[in-house]
């Protein structure tokens, strides 16, 4: 459970402002989740886009919280929240938090992120192991996901290319996190909020003690104008856990519902 909330995690993610096109996001985008076992409710999730203010400079914050409910939660209680500060003009992280409460497992971890002082990399600053030094331009898992939904998924359905991989690299965990993308095609998924037309992609996953394959995490982001994050899926050894929209609010765009 806690390597499935933790992945979860990874991809319940918003987006950021690309240069040259019209945004697929702004402040006030707010996304809710359940995560289901199978046909048993397991938790919730809920991703929010605010304005905020650190060191007196106006900021992005996302805030992704991720918890166990009902029969879940007796059994493995999971409180997960993570933060990302982001500058509104050069779209990367400043600082981000992690903060977990997985069973009688706890972590606090605040890293913040320097990418002025040095040009050809980016200095990282852990609270928990101290200096770093990294790639430039360097996201977190939340502000990638904001670079991805609006540098990478096109308003031209023909720019993607089926098989073709993209990778971002990223810090969590306190160390480096390349996320690699594998783009499968379309679906239309069933959701409460209606059917929804998605891109689909397969993170590519390491094989082990949780995955058979490196194809067995997928999700969706939706073929509109905002690439909404709409459904991930994890096939695991003990079965599957999807994480599908339930609600949403702040939209940029209408989103697409083909029916209910």
């Amino acid at each position: 459970m806690k390597r499935v909330f933790c992945i979860t995690v990874i991809i319940l993610i918003l987006s950021s402002l690309a240069e040259g096109q019209p945004p697929s996001y702004k402040t006030g985008e707010k996304v809710t989740y359940t995560i289901q076992y199978g046909f048993i409710t397991a938790g919730n999730a809920t991703l929010e886009l605010t304005n905020d203010t650190l060191n007196r400079k106006d900021v992005w914050h996302s805030t992704l919280s991720a918890r166990t409910t009902g029969m879940a939660e007796a059994l493995f209680k999971v409180i997960d929240i993570y933060e990302s500060y982001i500058d509104p003009l050069t779209e990367l992280p400043v600082r981000s938090i992690r903060n977990i409460h997985e069973g009688h497992y706890k972590k606090y971890n605040v890293v913040l992120f320097d990418h002025k002082t040095r040009r050809d990399s980016s200095i990282l600053t852990s609270d928990l192991t101290g200096q770093h030094i990294a790639p430039p331009r360097i996201h977190d898992v939340l502000s990638c996901f904001y670079f991805f939904r609006n540098h990478f998924l096109p308003r031209d359905t023909n720019f993607l290319i089926k098989g073709e991989i993209i990778t971002i690299i990223t810090w969590f965990c306190d160390e480096l996190y390349p996320i690699r993308l594998k783009y499968i095609g379309t679906d239309e998924i069933k959701t409460k909020v209606g059917k929804i037309k998605c891109y689909k992609f397969n993170p590519v996953t390491e094989t082990g003690r949780l995955f058979k394959t490196q194809e067995d995490v997928s999700f969706w982001f939706s073929a509109d104008k905002n690439f909404l994050p709409v459904k991930v899926r994890f096939d695991i050894f003990v079965g599957a856990f999807t994480c599908e929209i339930t609600s949403y609010e702040g939209l940029v765009y209408p989103l697409e519902i083909k029916s209910k």
